[in-house]
Formats: C-alpha cells, sequence, structure tokens
C-alpha cells in the first residue's frame, strides 16, 4: 500500500511539471493570422490579450484597421513635432489678431497653457479632424484591403505596382505606424520630463 502511494505521488509530480495541454482550437486560431501582414520577426503573430483568439477575421480586421490609422495619425504627429521643434512654422497669421504661427509653442503646450492658441483656436482643429474622420478619412467606396481610404480618388501610381510590391509597402507602413506610435507616446512623456535630444532640441 505504501508503494503504491509513494508511485502515486511521483506520478502527481512528475505531472505538475510536465507542459500544459494546449486545446487543437487554440492553435487553430492563433494559426489562422500566423502569416498576416505584419507578423514577422522576432514576434511574429502577437497577440498577448488574446483579442482575436477566436480566429474572428471581422474582429481582426477591425483591429487592424484601427491600427493603420493610429499609425498614420502617429507618424504626422511625430513629423509634425520634429519639423516644428526645428524652427520650422507656417507662414503668416493664424488669426486676425496678428498672431504668427510661430509664436506659439510646440508640442501639447500649442493648445493648453498660458501661451496655447485660444479656444476657438482648438475648437477649429477639433471641428477640421471631425470631418476628416467623417468624410475623408474612411473606407467609402469600398477598399482593395483594410485601410484603404482611396475611395476612386487618390491613387499616386498604386495600381502600377505588382502583388509583392504591394505588400511590401503596406508592410512597411504598418512598421512605420507602429514605430511613430511609440515615438510619438515617448516625446509626449518627454515633454513632460523635459530635456533636450538629437533632432528634436529642447523639450
Amino acid at each position: 500500500m505504501m508503494k503504491l502511494a509513494v508511485v502515486a505521488s511521483m506520478v502527481a509530480g512528475a505531472a505538475a511539471f510536465a507542459p500544459a495541454q494546449v486545446a487543437k482550437t487554440s492553435v487553430a486560431t492563433n494559426m489562422a493570422f500566423e502569416d498576416a501582414l505584419g507578423a514577422q520577426p522576432p514576434l511574429g503573430f502577437y497577440d498577448p490579450l488574446g483579442l482575436v483568439s477566436d480566429g474572428d477575421q471581422a474582429t481582426f480586421d477591425r483591429l487592424r484597421y484601427v491600427e493603420i490609422k493610429h499609425g498614420r495619425i502617429a507618424q504626422l504627429a511625430f513629423l509634425g513635432n520634429i519639423i516644428t521643434r526645428n524652427g520650422v512654422h507656417l507662414s503668416g497669421d493664424i488669426d486676425y489678431s496678428g498672431h504668427s504661427f510661430d509664436s506659439f509653442p510646440n508640442g501639447y503646450a500649442a493648445i493648453s497653457g498660458p501661451d496655447a492658441i485660444s479656444g476657438a483656436g482648438v475648437a477649429q482643429i477639433i471641428a477640421f479632424i471631425g470631418v476628416l474622420e467623417v468624410g475623408v478619412m474612411r473606407d467609402i467606396t469600398g477598399g482593395e484591403f483594410v485601410g484603404d481610404f482611396r475611395n476612386g480618388f487618390i491613387d499616386f501610381g498604386w495600381d502600377t505596382f505588382d502583388a509583392a510590391t504591394k505588400v511590401q509597402k503596406r508592410a512597411i507602413e504598418l512598421n512605420n505606424g507602429r514605430a511613430a506610435m511609440m515615438g510619438i507616446l515617448g516625446l509626449m512623456m518627454h515633454e513632460q520630463i523635459g530635456g533636450t535630444f538629437p533632432i528634436i532640441g529642447p523639450l
């Protein structure tokens, strides 16, 4: 009886260190997007929160749509920070009172703080963003892929590329957008901390 108990305890101990069994459905759903655009070394298909663990294509397309749009906005934001912090501003005045574009601070201080633009100016910016969101930055006519906002108007020679070149350019945009999201977040954080950085200058 004692020998049986010892053997049973050894089996139980060994089982505790054995790799957990993964359901076949989980493996299948993970493989559904492992070759998707943007799944590349070193992380491959990376979904730590399991947002598309059920393999739903509609959910994946929606998240990819949001990722692409945020990436494009972040690229514009990061580039805008670099340009304005290097002293490049629009010429002329921003309002009828004679305030020039370069008379306002850079970064977040341009819309919040003692030297920020007026509330009416901020409202105009928000309204312009709303117009872009409703009528421009969206797929109206049914694009070739998720995030295709050409809508039969803007092309820049896209239709002249072969399939491999299109995939490459879409991957480049996706990666640049991911980098820009991290970049603009870093700039926003360091703007509050302060300091001086290469290319960007003082924050």
